[in-house]
């Protein structure tokens, strides 16, 4: 018989530390703890900076893409033109 072993789950540690804010920062974490029913001011903060960081990442993908897309020459986009205008005719248009 074989004995299955199992991984602990990885657990993500989260590092106490202590800032100073203004107090209308602190009201306004507190309102939104209660707004959303969270269990703590921190699960409002940590909810708080992943968005930022997506958005910061989001913009950082948008700026690649504009990037490459500035880089290609005439003949490049062109082409690009082309390839995107067979693709539409290839896919059918679905109903909305």
């Amino acid at each position: 018989m074989k004995s299955r072993t199992t991984l602990p789950k990885q657990q993500h540690r989260k590092a106490k530390k202590s800032y100073s804010l203004s107090h209308e920062s602190v009201q306004f974490l507190e309102a939104m703890r209660r707004k959303r029913q969270a269990s703590s001011i921190s699960s409002v903060l940590e909810e708080i900076l992943q968005a930022v960081r997506r958005q910061q990442e989001m913009a950082a993908l948008e700026h690649a893409v504009a990037d490459y897309y500035s880089s290609l020459s005439g003949t490049e986009t062109e082409e690009l033109t082309a390839w995107s205008e067979f693709a539409m005719t290839e896919f059918p248009h679905e109903a909305a």
